[in-house]
C-alpha cells in the first residue's frame, strides 16, 4: 500500500520495529495519515514555519507536518525505539527534520535558538501533557518564542483549558491558559482513532499567545492564588485564600470582589487583581514562597 509521502504505512513501520506502545510513556499512536494531515493543516499554514513536535513516536504527525509544508521540524522523542523510524523520515526530507533524543520536560527550549516563526504542534503523551503546557505558559520573557501551540489532550483536559468561568471545568489550568493565551478547541478525536485505544476521547486545542497581558500580573503570584482558591473550591474565597493571606477578606473587599464568592465565579482579570494585591502586600519575598505556603504574622 502506498502513502502520499512514499514511505511505508505507519502500521507497517510499527510492526517491523516492534513498537508496542508503552503505557508508562503515555503512548497512543495515530495511524491514520488522513487524520494526522488534518491536524497538520489545522496548525497551518506551515510554509516557512519551524515546528517543535513533542513525542512524535514513529512519526505519523511528523510526516504529515513535513508533507503539509513545514520548513523544519524539531522532533523531541524520549523513546529510543522510535529513532530509526524518525531517521527514515529525515532521509526523505534532507535538512528539514532534526531529531532530539531527550525528555521534553528537561529541554531548554530557549537554547534551541529557533527561528521565527516557530510553533509547537504535538500529539502530547497523556502523562506529561499538562506539566508541559504549564511550563510553556510560564515561558519568560513573554511574548514567547512560539506563535501558537496546537496540542492534543485528553478531551476532559482540553475542556478544562478552554472552560469559561462559572462551571465545574473552570479552574487553575483555565486561568493560567486564558491569561497568557487565547485557547479554543479545534475538534475532537474519538478514542478508536488511536492505537492502543485509550478509554477517553481526545481533542485538539489551539492556544495563541497574547502579546499584551491585561491586567499585567506575575505568573508565580497567580499560581499561588489559583492553587489556594481552587484547592478548596467549595469554600468561599475569604476562607480559601486565608492560608496565603490572613487578611484575605479585607483585600477582596478593597478590590470590589465579594469575599463570599467561590473561585469558579471569578474571571481571569479578577484573579490577576488578587495576585497583584497579595504580592504587593507580601513584599519582595512573595515569589520565593511555594504555592499554598502562608506568611508569617
Amino acid at each position: 500500500m502506498s502513502t502520499p509521502d512514499g514511505l511505508p504505512p505507519l502500521r507497517e513501520v510499527i510492526r517491523e520495529l516492534g513498537l508496542a506502545a508503552r503505557k508508562r510513556l503515555g503512548q497512543n499512536f495515530l495511524l491514520d495519515f488522513n487524520l494526522t494531515r488534518r491536524i497538520a493543516r489545522a496548525a497551518g499554514p506551515l510554509e516557512g514555519v519551524t515546528v517543535v513536535e513533542v513525542g512524535p513516536g514513529p512519526g505519523g504527525l511528523t510526516r504529515a507536518l513535513l508533507l503539509e509544508g513545514a520548513a523544519r521540524v524539531v522532533a523531541i522523542e524520549k523513546d529510543e525505539r522510535c529513532l530509526p523510524a524518525l531517521a527514515a523520515i529525515a532521509a526523505l526530507y534532507p535538512g528539514r527534520l532534526d531529531i532530539l533524543s531527550a525528555d521534553a520536560r528537561e529541554v531548554d527550549y530557549g537554547a534551541l535558538e529557533l527561528p521565527s516563526p516557530a510553533r509547537i504542534v504535538a500529539n502530547l503523551p497523556y502523562n506529561i501533557a499538562t506539566p508541559l503546557l504549564i511550563a510553556w505558559l510560564k515561558t519568560d520573557p513573554w511574548p514567547p518564542w512560539f506563535d501558537r501551540m496546537v496540542l492534543m489532550f485528553q478531551r476532559e483536559v482540553a475542556e478544562r483549558i478552554a472552560a469559561p468561568p462559572g462551571g465545574k471545568d473552570y479552574g487553575r489550568l483555565a486561568v493560567l491558559s486564558q491569561w497568557r493565551t487565547s485557547p479554543h478547541i479545534l475538534f475532537t478525536i474519538p478514542g478508536e482513532a488511536f492505537t492502543p485505544r485509550p478509554k477517553v476521547d481526545s481533542a485538539l486545542v489551539e492556544l495563541v499567545p497574547k502579546n499584551v497581558l491585561q491586567p499585567p500580573c506575575d505568573i508565580a503570584a497567580l499560581e499561588r492564588v489559583t492553587a489556594a482558591a481552587f484547592g478548596q473550591r467549595r469554600k468561599m474565597l475569604r476562607a480559601a485564600l486565608r492560608r496565603i493571606a490572613p487578611d484575605s477578606e479585607t483585600v477582596l473587599e478593597a478590590l470590589g470582589i465579594d469575599p463570599k464568592a467561590r473561585a469558579e465565579t471569578l474571571d481571569v482579570a479578577q484573579f490577576c487583581l488578587i495576585a497583584n494585591a497579595l504580592a504587593a502586600a507580601s513584599g519582595p519575598d512573595a515569589k520565593a514562597r511555594p504555592a499554598g505556603s502562608a506568611r508569617n504574622p
